[in-house]
Protein backbone atom coordinates (compact mmCIF):
# COMPACT_ATOMS: atom_id res chain seq x y z
CA UNK A 1 0.00 0.00 0.00
CA UNK A 2 1.12 3.49 -0.85
CA UNK A 3 2.67 6.19 1.85
CA UNK A 4 0.00 8.28 2.89
CA UNK A 5 -0.11 11.69 0.86
CA UNK A 6 2.05 10.33 -2.45
CA UNK A 7 0.57 10.06 -5.49
CA UNK A 8 -0.08 6.52 -7.82
CA UNK A 9 0.64 5.48 -11.34
CA UNK A 10 -0.30 2.04 -13.04
CA UNK A 11 2.87 -0.30 -13.75
CA UNK A 12 3.21 -2.25 -17.13
CA UNK A 13 0.68 -4.82 -15.34
CA UNK A 14 -1.72 -2.68 -14.14
CA UNK A 15 -0.09 -2.69 -10.56
CA UNK A 16 -0.46 0.36 -8.15
CA UNK A 17 3.11 2.06 -7.38
CA UNK A 18 3.86 5.12 -5.58
CA UNK A 19 5.01 7.94 -7.41
CA UNK A 20 7.99 8.89 -5.25
CA UNK A 21 8.97 12.23 -6.09
CA UNK A 22 5.84 13.19 -5.14
CA UNK A 23 6.48 15.94 -2.02
CA UNK A 24 4.19 15.77 0.88
CA UNK A 25 2.51 19.01 0.87
CA UNK A 26 0.46 20.86 3.36
CA UNK A 27 1.76 19.21 6.53
CA UNK A 28 0.28 20.63 10.04
CA UNK A 29 1.12 18.87 12.94
CA UNK A 30 0.97 19.69 17.11
CA UNK A 31 3.50 20.93 18.79
CA UNK A 32 6.20 19.27 20.39
CA UNK A 33 7.36 21.92 22.76
CA UNK A 34 4.88 24.80 23.90
CA UNK A 35 6.04 28.16 24.09
CA UNK A 36 7.23 28.45 28.31
CA UNK A 37 8.25 25.03 28.51
CA UNK A 38 11.81 23.42 29.21
CA UNK A 39 13.21 20.08 27.52
CA UNK A 40 16.10 18.54 30.37
CA UNK A 41 19.61 18.71 29.03
CA UNK A 42 22.44 17.48 31.31
CA UNK A 43 24.08 21.09 31.80
CA UNK A 44 24.04 20.91 35.54
CA UNK A 45 21.98 23.88 35.90
CA UNK A 46 18.65 23.77 37.62
CA UNK A 47 15.49 24.18 36.44
CA UNK A 48 14.52 27.08 37.74
CA UNK A 49 17.69 29.33 37.02
CA UNK A 50 17.14 27.71 33.60
CA UNK A 51 13.73 29.26 33.06
CA UNK A 52 14.14 32.69 34.69
CA UNK A 53 17.52 32.91 31.96
CA UNK A 54 15.39 32.22 29.30
CA UNK A 55 12.46 34.48 30.01
CA UNK A 56 15.45 37.43 30.27
CA UNK A 57 16.56 36.49 27.62
CA UNK A 58 13.22 36.24 25.25
CA UNK A 59 12.51 39.67 26.38
CA UNK A 60 16.02 41.24 25.49
CA UNK A 61 15.17 38.76 22.29
CA UNK A 62 12.12 40.42 21.50
CA UNK A 63 13.41 44.45 22.09
CA UNK A 64 16.39 43.80 20.04
CA UNK A 65 13.95 41.62 17.31
CA UNK A 66 12.27 45.13 16.82
CA UNK A 67 15.45 47.57 17.32
CA UNK A 68 17.21 45.59 14.34
CA UNK A 69 13.98 46.52 12.30
CA UNK A 70 14.32 49.80 13.09
CA UNK A 71 17.48 49.93 11.90
CA UNK A 72 16.57 48.68 8.47
CA UNK A 73 13.40 51.16 8.31
CA UNK A 74 15.88 54.26 9.19
CA UNK A 75 18.55 52.83 6.83
CA UNK A 76 16.19 53.26 4.05
CA UNK A 77 14.08 56.22 5.07
CA UNK A 78 17.22 58.16 6.19
CA UNK A 79 17.39 61.73 4.60
CA UNK A 80 19.67 65.36 4.52
CA UNK A 81 23.05 66.18 4.75
CA UNK A 82 24.29 62.68 6.83
CA UNK A 83 22.38 60.62 4.52
CA UNK A 84 25.87 59.20 3.25
CA UNK A 85 26.98 58.60 6.54
CA UNK A 86 23.98 57.88 8.56
CA UNK A 87 22.63 55.29 5.61
CA UNK A 88 26.21 53.04 6.40
CA UNK A 89 25.66 53.79 9.66
CA UNK A 90 22.35 52.28 10.54
CA UNK A 91 23.27 49.52 8.01
CA UNK A 92 26.18 48.47 9.92
CA UNK A 93 24.47 48.34 13.75
CA UNK A 94 21.56 46.46 11.50
CA UNK A 95 23.56 43.67 11.03
CA UNK A 96 25.58 43.41 14.43
CA UNK A 97 21.88 43.62 16.02
CA UNK A 98 21.22 40.31 13.49
CA UNK A 99 24.09 38.23 14.87
CA UNK A 100 23.20 39.33 18.58
CA UNK A 101 19.62 37.84 17.30
CA UNK A 102 21.17 34.85 16.09
CA UNK A 103 23.26 34.43 19.61
CA UNK A 104 20.28 35.18 22.18
CA UNK A 105 18.10 32.69 20.03
CA UNK A 106 19.99 30.01 19.91
CA UNK A 107 20.89 30.59 24.18
CA UNK A 108 17.37 30.28 24.79
CA UNK A 109 17.22 26.76 22.73
CA UNK A 110 20.78 25.50 24.43
CA UNK A 111 18.83 26.49 27.84
CA UNK A 112 16.11 24.09 26.86
CA UNK A 113 13.87 27.01 25.91
CA UNK A 114 11.61 28.05 22.81
CA UNK A 115 12.81 31.35 21.26
CA UNK A 116 10.46 33.65 20.67
CA UNK A 117 10.33 34.57 16.94
CA UNK A 118 7.15 35.34 15.12
CA UNK A 119 6.51 39.07 14.17
CA UNK A 120 3.10 39.17 15.74
CA UNK A 121 4.76 37.23 18.58
CA UNK A 122 7.37 39.90 19.31
CA UNK A 123 4.96 42.65 18.54
CA UNK A 124 2.92 41.60 21.84
CA UNK A 125 6.14 41.39 23.95
CA UNK A 126 8.19 44.41 23.48
CA UNK A 127 8.84 46.95 25.58
CA UNK A 128 10.27 49.60 22.72
CA UNK A 129 7.78 52.23 21.64
CA UNK A 130 6.90 51.74 17.74
CA UNK A 131 7.68 53.93 14.96
CA UNK A 132 5.09 55.24 12.59
CA UNK A 133 5.56 53.89 9.12
CA UNK A 134 6.43 56.96 7.43
CA UNK A 135 9.24 58.68 7.45
CA UNK A 136 10.95 61.01 10.32
CA UNK A 137 13.76 63.77 10.16
CA UNK A 138 17.36 62.63 11.67
CA UNK A 139 17.15 63.54 15.31
CA UNK A 140 13.66 61.75 15.59
CA UNK A 141 15.30 58.72 13.87
CA UNK A 142 18.39 58.82 16.42
CA UNK A 143 16.44 59.75 19.39
CA UNK A 144 14.17 56.80 18.79
CA UNK A 145 16.98 54.30 18.30
CA UNK A 146 18.64 55.41 21.45
CA UNK A 147 15.47 54.90 23.40
CA UNK A 148 15.11 51.21 21.93
CA UNK A 149 18.77 50.59 23.36
CA UNK A 150 18.63 51.94 26.65
CA UNK A 151 15.46 49.74 26.68
CA UNK A 152 17.82 46.89 26.39
CA UNK A 153 20.71 47.93 27.70
CA UNK A 154 18.77 48.08 31.04
CA UNK A 155 16.55 44.93 30.72
CA UNK A 156 20.60 42.94 29.81
CA UNK A 157 22.43 44.64 33.03
CA UNK A 158 19.40 43.40 35.19
CA UNK A 159 19.75 39.76 33.20
CA UNK A 160 23.54 39.84 34.17
CA UNK A 161 23.06 40.61 37.92
CA UNK A 162 20.10 37.31 37.86
CA UNK A 163 22.11 34.87 36.10
CA UNK A 164 25.32 35.71 37.90
CA UNK A 165 23.47 34.95 40.83
CA UNK A 166 21.69 31.95 39.89
CA UNK A 167 25.21 30.47 38.37
CA UNK A 168 24.00 30.40 34.57
CA UNK A 169 27.88 31.80 33.45
CA UNK A 170 27.38 31.27 29.74
CA UNK A 171 24.32 33.09 29.61
CA UNK A 172 25.94 35.60 31.82
CA UNK A 173 29.25 36.19 29.28
CA UNK A 174 26.92 36.29 26.30
CA UNK A 175 25.04 39.00 27.79
CA UNK A 176 28.15 41.01 29.40
CA UNK A 177 30.57 40.49 26.37
CA UNK A 178 28.43 40.70 23.78
CA UNK A 179 24.82 42.01 23.99
CA UNK A 180 25.92 44.97 26.46
CA UNK A 181 29.32 46.25 24.65
CA UNK A 182 27.78 46.01 21.67
CA UNK A 183 24.76 47.87 22.50
CA UNK A 184 26.80 50.65 24.65
CA UNK A 185 29.31 50.75 21.41
CA UNK A 186 26.75 51.71 19.26
CA UNK A 187 24.77 53.80 21.78
CA UNK A 188 28.10 55.86 21.72
CA UNK A 189 28.46 56.37 17.29
CA UNK A 190 24.01 57.48 17.62
CA UNK A 191 24.68 60.04 20.78
CA UNK A 192 27.49 61.73 18.78
CA UNK A 193 25.21 62.76 15.89
CA UNK A 194 23.39 64.40 18.24
CA UNK A 195 26.12 66.89 19.19
CA UNK A 196 24.90 70.45 18.23
CA UNK A 197 28.43 71.64 16.86
CA UNK A 198 29.35 74.28 14.43
CA UNK A 199 30.64 72.75 10.91
CA UNK A 200 32.61 75.34 9.29
CA UNK A 201 33.41 78.33 12.22
CA UNK A 202 34.40 77.40 15.65
CA UNK A 203 32.01 79.87 18.69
Amino acid sequence: MAAKGRQQRRGRGGEARALEAQPVLRQRGKEIQPFGTLVEYPLALAAKSRAESIKALNQILSDTLVLRDMYKKHHWQVSGPTFFQLHLLFDKHFKEQTALIDMLGERVQMLGGVAIAMAHDVAEMTKVERPPRGREQVPTQISRLLDAHEVIVAETREAVKLTTQNGDDGTADLLMGDVLRTNEMQVWFLSEHLVDTPLVRAT
